[in-house]
């Protein structure tokens, strides 16, 4: 018997692949007629503006913001991708009790290749100073790994399309229709 939908969290430190890695495989879900909408963090975080800063509670808010939209996409039938950073033990804890059919994915990546493939410049930003670092988790701050993902995938060893055949795998194996 198959599952109802699902919603793909995918996290993650900056440059890890998470909205390179939702865009596409939300792409190949629509692409094969299922229905599947991909909600992108910083997206969410530049509508919302100086609204949404980088405190611990900023981003509790604006993962509980995709929360909520995932809820109600996910509620209207469609496949909910999620592509945020939620370094933060509350904001994972938040979704694991406030999302129904949460498959949690960890996009792990070394920081030096993250810094190699950083296309916004955030890394070298912050290093010169334009930003504040401690907005950047992983740069002075360790990205802590999640704990019990549903899946784990070290996009220094695999290309997106390689991450999105493995996530299928796993939704496949977990009975989703995919």
């Amino acid at each position: 018997m198959s599952r109802d939908t699902f919603v793909l969290w995918l996290m993650g430190p900056t440059s890890a692949g998470k909205t390179t890695t939702g865009k596409l495989f939300a792409d190949k879900m629509r692409e094969e007629s299922i229905p599947t909408i991909h909600y992108d963090g910083d997206e969410i975080r530049a509508f919302f503006g100086k609204d949404f800063g980088f405190r611990k509670e900023d981003r509790l808010r604006a993962v509980s913001v995709c929360a909520h939209l995932a809820n109600k996409a996910s509620d209207a039938g469609l496949n909910v991708v999620i592509s945020a950073l939620t370094a933060n033990e509350d904001a994972r804890e938040y979704i694991r009790k406030n999302v129904p059919n949460l498959v949690l994915t960890y996009l792990s990546c070394p920081i030096d290749i993250c810094i190699k493939r950083d296309s916004r410049g955030l890394y070298r930003k912050a290093r010169e100073g334009k930003i504040n670092s401690n907005t950047l988790v992983g740069l002075d701050s360790p990205y802590p790994p999640p704990n019990n993902p549903n899946i784990v995938i070290d996009t220094s060893k695999h290309i997106p399309e390689e991450s999105i055949a493995i996530i299928r795998n796993w939704l496949r194996n977990k009975e989703f229709v995919i």
